[in-house]
């Protein structure tokens, strides 16, 4: 007899459904088809174990399993469950009746117990899509995929809940998860807050910057100035998550493993600090079986590269791309996948390897031209593709035992989100972009347009400086930042000079 069930490929964030042929005949041998990787391959081995866990029987004939397209690597264990119903539907087992109205999905454990598997709102978008009726899958699974409307959800913990869900032996309740009331619970819950800072208001007001504007920032300073707490508080600032965004988001997390059973949608932008020992792969994804990287998984939030001439050099000229195209491609022979990685940069650094060039109490040890030599270890490109370089300085005893309270990340946060909303209306008529950091070249001529006493400005620091045409884009950019902030139409004269105050780092004479 053969029966057909219906399971699904993760590629990137996104899915494919595949068809699972099962054909029991006359034999005794077991085939699985298709393009199967080890995992799938092996995955008969726990079907049978748990089929007869569960006091049914394994047919002891010839059965085989094709998982078509054919042509398309199947990869990962997430084929035990429907593979094991569509063995089941066809020695009788199983009413095959409805099983067609269904996309299936899960790991088996050798009793039957039904283990959780990655990419489940990606496999849950892509059948509602298709026009299946619902989605079976883990129990830990099925809060994630009941965020998608309109798609009967039903998280099963053991292979006899399937049985009995199909032979209409036993009621189940679809999981049914209130997107907006979840979205919106948890949109602003975070530990730290700006007000816990003491003194340094020049950074947070550059931070101000950077997250109304969406833009790179460097932080270099002394070590104990306050570069990671600061870092550390810069999500609390950012606008929320919209419901969008939260989705694209979680998707991401999900196709990676990274979300746990209580999870169903992230309400908080991604905050992700690798530490400086990462490999290329890890920071950007790929892989045999290519994963979302780190970059990607700060997607709609921040990657914080603490230290960062301490990580491979290597490591950091990767991410280049990605922080121009906002994706990245990983190219395999047989496949290649995009992967989102629209992210803030927020990288820092001491000034020199023992970590106290200028600073105004301490003197530095540093032999001559081991300054400039540990600056160099982050090329001029990378460089050039952060908008604000900002020296921290050490916060005096007045400043740090004051207790005059700090500004809240509250009320930050709404400048910020005054500041966004100018720059939605902006970009209203192009998809896809929401903030300053996200145009173009030819948005930056057209848009941030100076009259010529600020052009003369611009000149005068571009010959001084020896600044490259990107970083003339980028100045203007975070210029057209601040003039939001500062609820100007136009780009006025102080805008630039702020902006092009945040080029410490382009400073001939910063190393000495």
């Amino acid at each position: 007899m053969l029966i057909k069930t219906y399971g699904s490929a993760v590629f990137g964030v996104n899915a494919l459904t595949i068809t699972i042929e099962v054909s029991i005949s006359s034999g005794n041998k077991y085939h699985i088809v298709g393009l199967p990787d080890n995992a799938v391959k092996e995955s008969l081995k726990r079907i049978e174990s748990a089929i007869q866990a569960s006091g049914l029987k394994m047919p002891r004939q010839k059965i085989v399993v094709n998982l078509s397209p054919a042509d398309i690597r199947k990869e990962g264990t997430s084929y035990d469950l429907p593979i094991a119903a569509g063995i089941l539907a066809a020695s009788g087992q199983l009413a095959h009746i409805r099983v067609h109205e269904f996309v299936i999905a899960g790991e088996l454990s050798l009793d039957g117990g039904i283990q959780p598997v990655k990419g489940a709102l990606s496999i849950a978008i892509q059948a509602r899509k298709a026009g299946f009726k619902g989605f079976i899958l883990p129990a830990d699974n099925s809060r994630e995929a009941a965020v998608v409307d309109d798609l009967l959800v039903y998280g099963m913990h053991h292979l006899t809940d399937l049985v009995a869900f199909f032979n209409e032996k036993k009621i189940f309740t679809p999981v049914k998860v209130n997107t907006k009331e979840e979205f919106l619970r948890n949109i602003s819950s975070y530990d730290h807050d700006f007000s816990d800072v003491k003194g340094q208001d020049s950074i947070k007001r550059a931070l101000e910057i950077a997250a109304a504007g969406g833009h790179n920032v460097i932080l270099i300073g002394p070590p104990g100035a306050g570069k990671t707490m600061l870092a550390k508080r810069l999500p609390t600032i950012l606008p929320p998550l919209n419901l969008e965004e939260a989705l694209e988001t979680t998707k991401i997390h999900s196709v990676a493993g990274k979300l746990n059973a209580a999870e169903s949608l992230m309400t908080e932008r991604p905050f992700r600090s690798p530490h400086h020992s990462i490999s290329d792969v890890a920071l950007v994804g790929g892989g045999s079986n290519p994963q979302p990287g780190e970059i990607s998984l700060a997607h709609n939030g921040i990657l914080f590269l603490d230290e960062l001439p301490e990580f491979k050099r290597s490591v950091l000229e990767v991410m280049r791309q990605p922080l121009e195209d906002r994706k990245v491609t990983i190219s395999r022979a047989r496949l290649s996948v995009d992967y989102p990685a629209s992210f803030m940069l927020i990288a820092s650094m001491n000034p020199c390897p023992c970590g106290f060039f200028n600073h105004p109490e301490k003197d530095c040890t540093c032999s001559p031209g081991i300054v400039q030599k540990y600056l160099s270890k982050i090329s001029g490109p990378l460089m050039d593709r952060i908008d604000l370089h900002v020296e921290v300085t050490p916060v005096n005893f007045n400043e740090l035992s004051s207790l005059n309270p700090s500004e809240k990340s509250v009320i930050i946060r709404k400048r910020v989100i005054k500041a966004r909303l100018t720059q939605e209306t902006r970009f209203a008529a192009h998809t896809g972009l929401h903030y300053n950091a996200q145009m173009s070249s030819n948005m930056v001529r057209k848009l941030c347009t100076v009259n010529q006493e600020s052009l003369l400005l611009i000149k005068k620091a571009m010959e001084k400086l020896g600044l490259s045409a990107r970083a003339y884009d980028r100045i203007l950019k975070v210029s057209r930042t601040i003039a939001d902030l500062a609820g100007s139409k136009n780009i006025e004269m102080e805008h630039l000079a702020e902006a092009i105050h945040y080029r410490s780092l382009d400073r001939n004479n910063w190393a000495g």
